[in-house]
This record gives structure tokens, sequence and C-alpha cells, in this order.
């Protein structure tokens, strides 16, 4: 079911929403496009494009390192960085403790979210399906590009 932008007010508290086991980290989702992450230490995305979509980060707490398109960007709590469509951008969890984190991405991320998560994480050649399904192509293993 497609899911897209709400016509109804949402108002949730601090880890309310749709709960769910991503790919070894705690997605919520707060509304179409919004999903607040809560990861462990080396958490991160594969090397990926979103084709339909740009991608917003708002850390919580703790820390994580972000590369777009050759660019690398410690983010420590508070900080927002930005990774427009077409570019390629991943990600790694690089806090000690983990991380808590907003990922914006509409209008389909959640979408993808909820077809990669269960309680075991897809394969890799599943998770590129998968991905290829809502417009993201992955380029390469998760962890920052040298």
């Amino acid at each position: 079911m497609e899911h897209t932008v709400s016509s109804y007010p949402i108002a949730l508290a601090p880890r309310d929403g749709e709960v769910l086991d991503f790919l070894g980290a705690t997605a919520t989702i707060k509304s179409p496009g919004w999903v607040e992450i809560d990861s462990p230490h080396g958490f991160g995305s594969p090397l990926h494009v979103h084709h339909d979509e740009d991608e917003w980060f708002y850390v919580l707490e703790g820390e994580m390192t972000i590369w777009v398109d050759g660019e690398t960007f410690v983010a420590p709590a508070g900080s927002f960085a930005y990774g427009p469509r077409g570019l390629a951008h991943t990600f790694e969890v690089t806090g000690a403790e983990g991380a808590r984190f907003i990922m914006v991405a509409s209008p389909t991320f959640t979408e993808f979210v909820r077809a990669a998560s269960g309680e075991n994480p897809p394969p890799p050649e599943t998770l590129t399906e998968i991905a290829a399904e809502h417009a993201i192509e992955i380029l390469g293993p998760p962890g920052i590009p040298a």
C-alpha cells in the first residue's frame, strides 16, 4: 500500500509511531517519509543514490559520519545533513553508544523501510531488489568510502 503525505494531523511523542526492526536498528515511522532511527555503533547504509527523493538527517543523540558525493561530515547530536537526489551518499553510526536520528526522504522512503524490515535482515541481493523498487540504486557496501 502506497502511503502519501497525510491529510490529517499527526502528533506523536518521542519514540511513538510504527516501530520496525530495520536492518539491525529500530525504525519508528513518524509519518510518510519521516523515520526515527535508533541504531547501534557501526550501523549504516550501503552506498546508494535516491533517484526520486532528497534525503535529510538530523542527529538527536550520538554521532554519525555522513558521506555525500565525496564530502565527509562528522555529525554529533544537533547536526543536520542533506543529500540531494541523484548524488551518491552513505552514513555510518560512529558514536560509541550508537545514535538516534531522524531521516526524511519523501514520498516513498517509509515504504522502503517497511519492505526491508523484519526479524532477519534481507540478504544483499534482496535488499538491492527492494531498493530498486523504490527508486534507490545501491552502488556499494556499507561504510564510508576511502
